[in-house]
């Protein structure tokens, strides 16, 4: 029997992302649990300025960017050779953190990364109980990762991620592995590309005190796809997270009859409640290329819009967008994500060849 590509391309790209998302979804609906409550939250934050600027999640994507891997390993790829990332991010409150890392390919073993995550909270002033000054303190979370990714076929490519944490808070620490493993399917030929991750699969190895309970490390499953036209220098992307929980809700929202979520809720039918909750999982945006070495992007992501918006003047929040450049060698990625009224945050990336740098320079 014949297999006619054309269809097979077909049907990949139109029922890996949806029989993904509605099934997981479909089939989550079960669980009411919340997100956050977990320790290393840091693990879920968008690391780079071009990611950030598209709205903080990105679990496909065709081209050469090693940012992407942090998101799905199996989107490292050859071309990735020898390419080294830096990122940093101007958080909130005098907190900073960023991320870097290399990638070299193996021919016929595949395409290897290593990378380091850390998130600095600042310099602290420490008291007793009876508000007697102490020693001052710092706070940090760091991990160091380590990805691998192999081609499948012409079109599907697998990868895993070992992720090694570490956290120093003061006089508690903890220590913890968890691990992500992502497949992605490119279609260059429609300019088209999906992916699926589960992410921080792991555990707590040592509590921050001494006989404390384990506690859990912040589980995602993410799903997404971006296609860009053939006609327009432009790219679409559609992720959905945390697909392992249907109401991404607080609990205090969604049942307690003083809030203006519960109260909004009562007031609305059984379909928009539905598709409040089902729009808390996606993440959308889009990168418009007028040139060849530039690139405008921005972004949208729904559920951090309800969470943190004043519903009397809700602003951009939810909102984000960034430009990329690409300058000699270097390429230059800026990222703003408006998350309140009080304040945005700045990501910015710089990526580079080191094979590109040594011809241009040596």
């Amino acid at each position: 029997m014949k297999i006619n590509l054309k269809n097979t391309d077909f049907i990949c790209r139109i029922s890996l992302p949806v029989v993904t998302v509605v099934f997981i979804l479909a089939s989550s609906q079960v669980s009411f649990a919340q997100t956050g409550g977990h320790a290393y939250q840091f693990l879920e934050t968008a690391n780079s300025g071009r990611i950030a600027a598209i709205g903080g999640i990105a679990p496909a994507n065709d081209d050469d960017d090693l940012n992407f891997s942090f998101h799905n390993p199996a989107l490292l790829n050859t071309n990735m050779h020898h390419k080294l990332i830096l990122n940093y991010v101007d958080y909130f409150a005098g907190i900073n953190y960023g991320y870097a890392a290399f990638a070299t390919n193996m021919p016929r073993k595949g395409t290897f990364a290593g990378g380091i995550h850390y998130l600095n909270y600042g310099k602290f002033q420490g008291a007793d109980e009876t508000g007697v000054l102490t020693e001052t303190f710092r706070a940090a979370d760091y991990s160091l990762n380590f990805y691998y990714a192999r081609p499948i076929d012409s079109m599907l490519t697998a990868g895993i991620a070992v992720k090694t944490i570490y956290s120093d808070l003061e006089a508690y620490k903890s220590t913890a592995i968890a691990f992500d493993a992502g497949i992605s399917y490119i279609n260059p030929g429609l300019n088209f590309s999906a992916g699926l991750t589960l992410r921080n699969i792991g555990w707590q190895m040592s509590s921050y005190y001494p006989f404390g309970d384990r506690e859990a490390l912040p589980f995602n499953i993410i799903a997404g796809i971006s296609q860009g036209l053939k006609y327009a220098p432009l790219k679409f992307y559609i992720s959905a997270e945390h697909l392992e929980k249907w109401d991404l809700t607080y609990e205090s929202e969604s049942s307690d009859p003083e809030n203006e979520y519960f109260q909004e809720n009562q007031e609305e039918g059984d379909f928009d409640i539905f598709l409040d909750k089902f729009m808390r999982h996606i993440v959308a945006g889009a990168e418009f290329y007028p040139g060849k070495n530039l690139a405008f992007r921005i972004g949208y992501n729904y559920r951090r819009r309800q969470e943190m918006k004043i519903s009397t003047k809700p602003g951009m929040v939810g909102f984000s967008w960034g430009v990329g450049v690409k300058i000699s060698r270097f390429r230059v990625d800026y990222g703003r994500s408006a998350w309140h009224l009080a304040g945005g945050v700045n990501y910015f990336s710089l990526s580079l060849n080191i094979d590109e740098f040594n011809k241009k320079f040596w």
